[in-house]
């Protein structure tokens, strides 16, 4: 019998309560007929339905209570973890407990002891679920969409869709985020986003406007500091990056990079950075205008904070295979299974992409590095962003001063080595 057919308690109480009234008026012969019926219908022991039968059906409440398996140490050391990587679901969660808490211990963000971490190396993730569930949180930022453009000078560039299971290093898809407000009107600020296919690895810049100046710069900026090589950047067809300027920035940049763009009109083409548009740029920056030199300056050191936190503690989970299932008579249906939720950065160490020394740069930088702190650290940035007062209509800002290269080489290099010790690369003859 399959656990679908099988009766609920309620459903065989009801059921006996009805043969209970022929039980009691059979003779002998008949009440053994009625209990082989009874045990091949409930699936209960005969002398169980004996005593039923001659006793009450009523349930009865416990007596006593089961205790509880997990008790507050365990829910306020998962409410710790959780608050340290921003309320992720128990599914990204619960696989990453054990080396979260002892990484937090390591920053006396938490006290930990061997039967917590017993506990924890054993919780499921329904059960996760449930205490994450009681666990009050900060209200998420609603997710929003922002408006489009459809670029038409891209006849050379090929269009094409980058598999979900693409396992060679080095693919990304890229987008630009629109932090316009209710109009598109003006200059304002815009965020380019990268994301690594194979592992989810992010990088995130502000630029003011769209203009070649600022995109340039900001791939420069990207370019140094990301800790493997490019192959491949598919983007969908705006001008902001397919343009003549650009395409040379790549060409004389980047040796033997692949640029491909999607097909106009099919967000799914991009369907990896898409979906990191929604959780890490608008669930933290909403949809509200930001047209200031001092509002990009401000989220680009938001966002150097976030490339720390993100890459190397946020777990992801990534599709690992799709099941067609097809039942006569219905439409076809397709089942997704995921691997288990890792960070970035672990899956980054499984590719070849990454050199040893580069590995153990960044496996020290997450070492010294407190989430939980990092987490407080952004939010505190966020406050201080919409602090900052708006554009003033008619008022020019100037976007050279957005610029990392608006400051000098040395300072680019200062830059990336405060935010990212041993990880600042910059090409000296730029």
């Amino acid at each position: 019998m399959s656990t679908e057919d099988k009766m609920t308690i309620d459903e065989r109480r009801k059921y006996l309560r009805k043969m209970k009234r022929r039980y009691v008026q059979a003779d002998r012969n008949e009440k053994e007929w009625l209990l082989d019926e009874m045990e091949a219908v409930t699936e209960l022991h005969r002398k169980s339905l004996i005593r039923l039968m001659k006793g009450s059906l009523e349930r009865k409440g416990r007596q006593r209570q089961r205790g509880r398996t997990y008790g507050p140490e365990v829910e306020y050391a998962l409410s710790v973890i959780a608050e340290s990587l921003n309320y992720l679901c128990a599914e990204r969660l619960t696989p990453n407990l054990v080396w979260l808490a002892n990484h937090l211990a390591a920053h006396d963000e938490l006290v930990v002891s061997p039967a917590i971490m017993g506990k924890l190396e054993q919780v499921s993730v329904s059960t996760v679920q449930r205490i994450l569930a009681r666990i009050p949180r900060d209200k998420p930022r609603p997710p929003r969409g922002g408006p489009r453009r459809v670029n038409q000078v891209t006849r050379d560039v090929p269009m094409k869709r980058i598999p979900w299971n693409e396992q060679e290093p080095g693919h990304f898809e890229v987008d630009l985020v629109h932090h316009c407000g209710p109009s598109a009107c003006g200059e304002y600020m815009c965020t380019i986003q990268m994301i690594y296919i194979a592992t989810g690895w992010s990088e995130l810049r502000a630029v003011l406007g769209r203009s070649y100046l600022v995109m340039e710069d900001a791939f420069r900026y990207i370019l140094a500091r990301l800790p493997f090589p490019m192959l491949e950047l598919h983007s969908d067809n705006g001008s902001e990056f397919f343009n003549h300027h650009l395409l040379r920035f790549w060409k004389d940049n980047v040796q033997r990079i692949e640029l491909s763009r999607s097909r106009p009109f099919h967000k799914k083409d991009n369907r990896f950075v898409e979906q990191k548009n929604s959780s890490l740029v608008r669930a933290y920056l909403g949809d509200d205008r930001l047209a200031t030199v001092a509002q990009t300056i401000a989220v680009n050191q938001l966002y150097d904070k976030m490339w720390v936190y993100y890459n190397l503690f946020q777990p992801v989970m990534h599709l690992a295979e799709k099941i067609m299932t097809s039942v006569e008579g219905q439409a076809t249906r397709i089942k997704r299974r995921y691997d288990q939720a890792r960070t970035p950065f672990d899956r980054l160490c499984q590719t070849t992409a990454i050199t040893q020394e580069r590995r153990e740069q960044l496996e020290a930088l997450r070492d010294r590095t407190n989430p939980r702190q990092s987490r407080q650290e952004i939010y505190d940035l966020i406050d201080y962003i919409f602090s900052l007062p708006n554009a003033v209509p008619d008022q020019t800002e100037n976007v050279h001063e957005t610029l990392t290269t608006h400051f000098g080489l040395e300072t680019l290099l200062l830059n990336l080595t405060r935010h990212h010790p041993n990880l600042a690369r910059a090409d000296q003859e730029s």
